[in-house]
């Protein structure tokens, strides 16, 4: 029991470090939680700090999700400490539960008053590792909105819905077998709710049509 503690722990520590902060920090020394949006997720950074530092810190976040169920849940040793009624293994279901509190961690950060981002990087770097094709997918659906609407918010809100039913339709319409996919749907139903949870104020700006939209041409200079 202990050891699992200490992994979960050590995953949410992980999943806490707060890249966009640091980066703000370093490249333009502010808080970038006093600039743009005031979140010191991938979005705020690309706008206040500059794409290239909103990309590095979008790599950054989903290490943190790919190392926890990567890395970290391979510290856990043992036999598991409560009856497993899942399909999935003992180390798959603590490499879920290393990436799940590696998204907590990057939500409310330890290191920043938790006060963090919207998990959606961190979540990306966790599921990619069990259900690449989904996620990959599901990244599809991201891109595809922003190019559209220029929305980051709603692409990262419509990407996250979109990973149960794509687990749903691939199960039950394609009949494609996905290992531990009745274990690994309602993970990503609850992860789905969450992120809906961490964009509430941007659904209210999106409903009122005053969300900010991305812009894909540089900025110029006088």
């Amino acid at each position: 029991m202990f050891n699992l503690f200490f992994v979960a722990i050590l995953s949410y520590f992980v999943g806490s470090i707060p890249s966009g902060l640091i980066i703000g920090r370093f490249i333009k020394g502010i808080d970038i939680r006093d600039h743009g949006s005031g979140n010191m997720g991938a979005t705020n950074v690309f706008r206040v700090v500059g794409k290239k530092y909103g990309l590095l810190v979008v790599i950054l976040d989903a290490l943190k999700g790919a190392i926890a169920v990567v890395l970290i849940s391979r510290l856990y040793f043992g036999s598991f400490p409560f009856t497993n009624i899942t399909p999935f293994d003992d180390f798959t279901l603590v490499q879920i539960i290393c990436g799940l509190t590696a998204v907590v961690g990057h939500i409310w950060t330890v290191f920043a008053g938790f006060r963090g981002g919207k998990g959606i990087a961190t979540a990306l770097g966790f599921l990619i590792t069990l259900i690449t094709i989904d996620m990959l997918v599901a990244l599809a659906v991201f891109i595809l909105v922003v190019s559209i609407s220029r929305y980051i918010s709603l692409g990262s809100i419509l990407a996250a819905i979109s990973v149960p039913l794509i687990l749903i339709v691939r199960t039950n319409i394609f009949n494609v077998e996905i290992e531990g996919y009745h274990t690994i749907l309602p993970f990503c139903v609850a992860i789905a709710f969450l992120v809906i949870y961490t964009h509430r104020a941007n659904i209210s700006r999106l409903y009122r049509g005053v969300e900010n939209r991305f812009s894909f041409a540089k900025k110029s200079s006088k």
